[in-house]
């Protein structure tokens, strides 16, 4: 009973991996329907942490359920070695390092987590070819990466542009939307006045504007006005002091309670926005004006209605100054420090955020500020530096993501389906907003961005070259590109002399998002596209929507045909737990293996519905500890009713037959017909991926049906009758079909504890029910089996045991009643007259209601309405099978036994 499963699953991992089991089940599988589970790398920077081993287990579970299902389901595990993650960490270990240190230093490092994060999956009882995974650092797939390059590139999606993008001032790179993270933050928002310098109210009156961000407003350009919304030039006073500001309608009383100007009198004057138009305004501290745009992202939500423009410091803003031709001015160095272009020597090298402090007060006593207050909100930080995000106009490579939106959409809504549902609205959402995608990083480690630059310093982006480029690679690693210098480079791969090469690497959504390509469409066990996809939530806009727009510039469709999105693991108070966070109570999967078992942590990931967060503490383990042992129990019940049950149909043997109903009780053909159901229930919820549905309907029946009723009722005949009677030997094959099918359904998601109950089928030479008449014993492994098939039996049986059932409680209430009166010390003892109003008791025998209410002095009376009663037996109590029955006292051999059991002590003495 004692599991030990922190001792016993190594035990069975070495034998798995010595008769490299996963190989002997695809070569069972070969020539079966092939279902592709492609795996989407994990970073090979870390030990696997609680959410990590969710996503692997479940990416198991589906392999295995569809292996068991009857298809060829191999399983090929990968790695993302390049990027962010990884060198962040070793240049904080190792400060100026040569990029070909770095890229040194972080390949060691991923690859030694890789061998650190394989043997912890295989631990978690994941089967795949880990032996041959599929890395992105690998220079076959690097090379690949490359000649996805040259498509790209080929069909013009590839351009290079100064505009402003996710900038992480703590890695010193641009960053793509999947790997910004938004956490919540309080900064000073202030309300500014932009004295008015042309028109009808110049030098009457100014504009105000509201903004989160002072630091950008030395980038200052412009002021973007809703040209719709009708603003209106109004009087306030506070504290004795006038002004005469230019300002939304609708946002004048919200304003006026955020910084205690009160209204005096009417407004002076209302337009339309678009009145506005080319209106200039003086900058509140630089020598310069502002112009007034109208714009079409200007809300009424927050501030004024009049919205500060810095070209150089957002997307919205940037396209408007386009548009407008204004200057593109970011005036912020890599590192996120003010420089002297922001024209306020003071401030130069001050890092922008500790500078907004020092811009309040140069507003303060300019006299241009006319509102300060505390604004707490949603903000853009990098996902691996944990440093908040600035919007930076640099030079960059991107995509065009508008070539090829219309394709990825049609994908979505018609070529995938989305599991939940709710995946196809929500990657939409994301494709259909998303800007040009920025591919270029400015790290060392990664695969080089295959752009030269001639003489004169024009990048120039060629097919032909990059798949030579893409030749060397494959030949000796990505490494060259930083080995090599320029003069070399450039005569490899045919180049004019004086062409140059810079350091930016491609980045890493690019590595994983081809692995369709790179993997699936290259790998003979596999295909593209693959059957499944499976990662969490956040992958609607990371390796989701990266595979898909790749898949779509070089295949015109998805990558795959199922999406499946399980949600985070998260605390009890709902916090999300990963590897990069700060959550302090244990995360690291290794720690609950070691405490609880692999196993245990697959009963969680099959007890919740990963659909939505999936919860995750340490008393849900103790709660599942309990479900784990009941089901263990359970077989170990079945095992140990069955340790003389024949291993074939031999001959003379009576009780194995072909068929098991010709020689069962009601009870017996009962529970047949709830396996066939349970059969149905898990293959369906297995074909669905709906694996805590498996999880609920076999703990179900394990603890009610099996454990409560067919095993309690059953106990008498298994330990009292004779070994081979009829009664005794149809049950065992009953418990035999049971148990094999157990097994069978639990071995996708408890894979050790099902593979062990196997192996002791095995060793007790217990044959195969579902081939009674074959001498052929059952494999080696559980896993090279198929999950049982429903037999079709009907419920008939079914119907009537409910109403026998319905009886037993009627009959459970009298017996404990007289339990508390003190007429009877245990059930077995009581006398019982049951009025009957069902007629299943007239079908049934006596011995069997007797059994099946676990009595043993039983009257049935027919009435119209059911009830019982209870006074104690006048019947002596059997030594042997403790029930009370006329026969005990009448044998002079025996005379403390019964006739049943008489009879069976007579034969064991005879057979000795």
């Amino acid at each position: 009973m004692k599991a030990n499963l922190a001792a016993r699953e190594p035990e069975m991992l070495k034998a798995w991996e010595e008769t490299r089991l996963y190989q002997q089940i695809q070569k069972s599988r070969e020539g079966r329907e092939l279902f592709v589970l492609h795996d989407g790398p994990p970073f090979a920077n870390g030990d696997v942490h609680m959410g990590t081993a969710l996503n692997k287990i479940l990416k198991d579970f589906v392999v295995k359920s569809q292996t068991m299902l009857g298809k060829r389901a191999p399983y090929v595990p990968g790695w993302d070695c390049h990027g962010l993650p990884i060198e962040y960490k070793v240049v904080k270990e190792s400060r100026a390092l040569s990029p070909l240190e770095v890229r040194k230093k972080s390949e060691a490092f991923a690859r030694k987590y890789i061998d650190i994060q394989r043997e912890q999956f295989k631990r978690l009882g994941v089967f795949g070819d880990w032996e041959h995974p599929y890395l992105t650092m690998d220079p076959k797939y690097e090379a690949e990466i490359l000649r996805a390059f040259a498509v790209f590139v080929d069909e013009e999606l590839v351009y290079q542009a100064q505009k402003p993008v996710f900038w992480s001032t703590g890695a010193q790179t641009a960053l793509a939307e999947a790997e910004v993270e938004y956490q919540e933050r309080d900064d000073t928002a202030v309300f500014v006045k932009f004295p008015i310098t042309s028109g009808e109210w110049k030098d009457k009156a100014s504009i105000a504007i509201w903004t989160t961000t002072p630091w950008t407003l030395p980038a200052n350009l412009g002021i973007a006005v809703d040209p719709d919304e009708t603003y209106v030039v109004q009087k306030f006073s506070r504290d004795g002091t006038s002004e005469t500001l230019l300002l939304a309608r609708k946002l004048v009383s919200q304003f006026s309670a955020n910084t205690n100007f009160q209204l005096v009198g009417e407004p002076l004057a209302a337009f339309a926005g678009a009145k506005l138009e080319k209106l200039k305004a003086r900058h509140p501290f630089l020598d310069r004006d502002a112009i007034v745009l109208t714009a079409d992202f200007v809300t009424m939500d927050n501030g004024t209605g009049a919205v500060h423009v810095a070209p150089g410091h957002g997307e919205d803003d940037y396209n408007l100054g386009r548009a407008q031709g204004l200057a593109i001015l970011s005036p912020v160095d890599d590192h996120g420090r003010l420089t002297d272009e922001a024209g306020l020597p003071n401030l130069t090298g001050k890092y922008v955020f500790d500078a907004n402090a020092d811009i309040v007060n140069l507003l303060l006593e300019r006299g241009m500020l006319l509102g300060a207050q505390n604004f707490h909100h949603s903000y853009p930080y990098c996902w691996r530096s944990k440093t908040p995000i600035i919007f930076r106009n640099v030079e960059q490579f991107f995509i065009r993501i508008d070539a090829l939106r219309d394709k990825a959409l049609n994908a979505i809504h018609n070529e995938v389906k989305w599991i939940p549902a709710w995946g196809e609205n929500r990657i939409a959402g994301t494709v259909e907003s998303r800007p040009d995608w920025v591919i270029s990083r400015q790290r060392s480690w990664g695969v080089p961005l295959p752009v030269f630059y001639s003489k004169d310093g024009d990048a120039i982006l060629d097919a032909k070259i990059i798949r030579k480029l893409a030749d060397l690679v494959a030949e000796r690693g990505s490494n060259i590109w930083f080995e090599l210098d320029d003069v070399t480079l450039a005569r490899e791969l045919g180049l004019p002399p004086g062409t140059t090469k810079r350091n930016d690497t491609i980045d890493v959504w690019i590595d994983s998002g081809v692995s369709h390509k790179a993997v699936c469409a290259l790998h003979p066990e596999l295909r593209d596209p693959a059957d499944m996809y499976l990662e969490a939530t956040d992958q609607h806009r990371g390796w989701f929507q990266s595979s898909l727009m790749t898949s779509i510039a070089l295949n015109n469709r998805a990558p795959y045909k199922i999406c499946v999105t399980h949600g985070f693991v998260v605390d009890l108070d709902g916090k999300k737990i990963s590897k990069s966070g700060t959550y302090e109570k244990p995360t690291a999967a290794d720690h609950f293996v070691g405490r609880h078992g692999a196993d245990l942590l697959r009963l969680w990931a099959s007890s919740i519905d990963y659909t939505a967060d999936v919860p995750f503490s340490e008393e849900m383990f103790t709660r599942l500890g309990d479900t784990y042992r009941r089901i263990r129990n359970t077989l170990r019940i079945l095992l140990g009713n069955l340790y003389d049950f024949p291993a074939a149909a031999g001959a003379g043997d009576p009780g194995r037959q072909a068929s098991p109903r010709p020689a069962t009780t009601l009870i017996d053909r009962w529970i047949l017909e709830r396996l066939d159901e349970v059969i149905r229930d898990c293959r369906s919820a297995y074909e669905k991926f709906e694996f805590h549905k498996v999880y609920h309907t076999l703990n179900q029946f394990c603890v009610v049906d099996l454990s409560s009723l067919y095993i309690d009722i059953t106990k008498d005949r298994m330990y009292c009758d004779a070994t081979d009677s009829r009664r005794r030997r149809a049950t065992q094959l009953v418990m035999h079909e049971i148990f094999v099918a157990l097994c069978r359904l639990l071995a996708p998601i408890l894979s050790f504890t099902a593979e062990e109950a196997w192996r002791h089928s095995s060793i007790a030479g217990i044959g195969d029910a579902d081939q009674p008449e074959s001498s052929t014993p059952v494999t080696t492994s559980v896993h090279l089996e198929e999950l049982p098939q429903s037999q079709g039996r009907h419920a008939g049986d079914t119907a009537q045991v409910a109403e026998l059932l319905r009886l037993r409680s009627i009959i459970a209430q009298a017996i404990e009643s007289a339990r508390q009166e003190k007429l009877i010390g245990n059930t077995l003892e009581a006398r019982v007259v049951l009025h009957s109003d069902s007629d299943v008791t007239t079908k049934v025998s006596q011995e069997e209601l007797e059994e099946f209410f676990i009595v043993s002095d039983l009257t049935i009376q027919q009435a119209k309405e059911a009830s019982a009663s209870v006074t104690k037996t006048a019947f002596q109590k059997c030594a042997r099978c403790w029930r009370h029955r006329p026969t005990v006292g009448k044998s002079k051999a025996h005379p403390d036994l019964c006739d049943r059991c008489e009879s069976v002590v007579v034969a064991m003495t005879k057979s000795e």
